[in-house]
């Protein structure tokens, strides 16, 4: 064998690299959104990433330690979930609704976001980080927007439960009548219905 031919990489299961851990979080962040948490397994996103199943693991430790890397999400988008409940009040329903929607439906987020929604239906850890993130989220940067104190912030509370329907309908189960409207669409209907509910006290 020449020298040229033994330093050809030969075929195979790649080894553990920052690259590497990268795309094996990419492909978990996948696999938990399309398949939710109890249909994923470490050798499915080891399969989709090309590496071995115990490279995953000795990155992660557990099916548990994948699926927390995987719900990691950027600055921006708790920049723009908070952002959602920005703009005139007199509006605040509609432009509120649309926001929510494109937070679902794009950017860099989209992976985590479905992960964690489909995770919480089977996993108590999926669940508990979804509640903690909104209930976070609803206190201290989106309640005091437009009210004071807890009283707003329900408020708030009882309109992401409605837009966690909407999304559910339309990006998890994904119902056609749902997925057939653009988002300008849904958010002139719903957004009536929340900018009533946002300016009422509870």
């Amino acid at each position: 064998m020449t020298k040229n031919q033994d330093s050809i990489r030969r075929p195979g299961r790649r080894t553990g690299t920052s690259t590497t851990r990268d795309e094996v979080l990419r492909a978990a962040q996948a696999r938990f959104a399309q398949d939710g948490y109890e249909a994923t397994s470490i050798r499915k996103v080891a399969g989709d990433a090309g590496v071995d199943p115990a490279l995953v693991m000795q990155l992660y430790k557990s099916k548990d330690g994948l699926f927390a890397a995987s719900l990691a999400l950027s600055d921006d988008m708790q920049e723009r979930f908070a952002s959602a409940f920005d703009g005139p009040r007199e509006t605040l329903g509609q432009n509120l609704t649309y926001t929510f929607l494109s937070l679902w439906e794009e950017g860099a987020d989209v992976e985590p976001l479905m992960a964690t929604l489909r995770g919480a239906a089977s996993s108590p850890y999926a669940a508990e980080q979804l509640a903690r993130f909104v209930q976070t989220r609803l206190l201290e940067d989106i309640g005091p927007k437009f009210g004071n104190g807890e009283e707003a912030a329900k408020r708030a509370g009882l309109a992401i439960s409605l837009l966690m329907g909407l999304v559910l309908t339309r990006n998890m189960v994904e119902v056609p009548l749902i997925t057939g409207l653009s988002r300008n669409e849904i958010a002139r209907t719903v957004g009536a219905s929340l900018q009533v509910l946002l300016d009422q006290d509870i």
